[in-house]
């Protein structure tokens, strides 16, 4: 592992046991974190049997960091209105007139561009044949199809759960259409790097 991804990864832990100090939400967040132990455990893996590019490996660090401080306040509830009026005297929610918290949103879109980098290296590994452009669909399909099924676990998920536990979990804000929205912006997010594609691939 390069020192580019070895501090990457180093700061991800610090943010993640960070995260765990008094826990707003204990049970909540251990639901939404299990998902960042598989994560962490998968990245280590795969970096190891293929060796990703710095910039992908470290793209994904900072995506699963900024899932752990969403899981620290169940995404509907993190205070980035706040936080930027302290900072900047300025209002997200008042500036383009939000009525729901949409930080889920900005995870979601992070989502696809943030792994699509490494899925488009992944795919080049697994078939050297492949050109630019077919790899690069594969990483997209990739997103939308893992994006369907996260949709489809949160769903079972909130099966299992009382309604009001549900609803702290999945964070629709009462959006019926949030589970669609999420995975829109994922493929967005994915599609966004498509002029990036033939240098992520190098």
């Amino acid at each position: 592992m390069t020192p580019t991804k070895k501090a990457a990864f180093a700061m991800l832990l610090a943010i993640f046991v960070a995260t765990w100090i008094k826990p707003l939400w204990p049970v909540e967040q251990a639901l939404h974190s299990s998902l960042t132990v598989i994560g962490l455990a998968a990245l280590w893996w795969v970096d190891r049997r293929w060796r990703l590019g710095n910039g992908a490996f470290a793209a994904i660090c900072g995506f699963i960091a900024l899932h752990c401080i969403g899981a620290r306040w169940l995404y509907s509830n993190i205070p980035y209105d706040q936080w930027a009026q302290t900072l900047f005297n300025w209002s997200p929610n008042a500036t383009f007139g939000w009525q729901r918290n949409h930080f889920d949103r900005l995870i979601h879109f992070l989502y696809g561009l943030c792994f699509t980098p490494a899925l488009l290296q992944l795919a080049r590994h697994a078939w050297p044949a492949l050109r630019t452009g077919q790899a690069f669909v594969l990483a997209v399909m990739v997103v939308m199809c893992t994006s369907l099924a996260y949709e489809w676990l949160e769903w079972g998920i909130a099966l299992a759960l009382s309604p009001e536990a549900a609803e702290a979990y999945n964070g629709q804000q009462g959006d019926i259409w949030d589970a669609h929205a999420d995975m829109l912006l994922a493929t967005i997010g994915a599609l966004l790097l498509w002029p990036m594609a033939r240098k992520i691939a190098r």
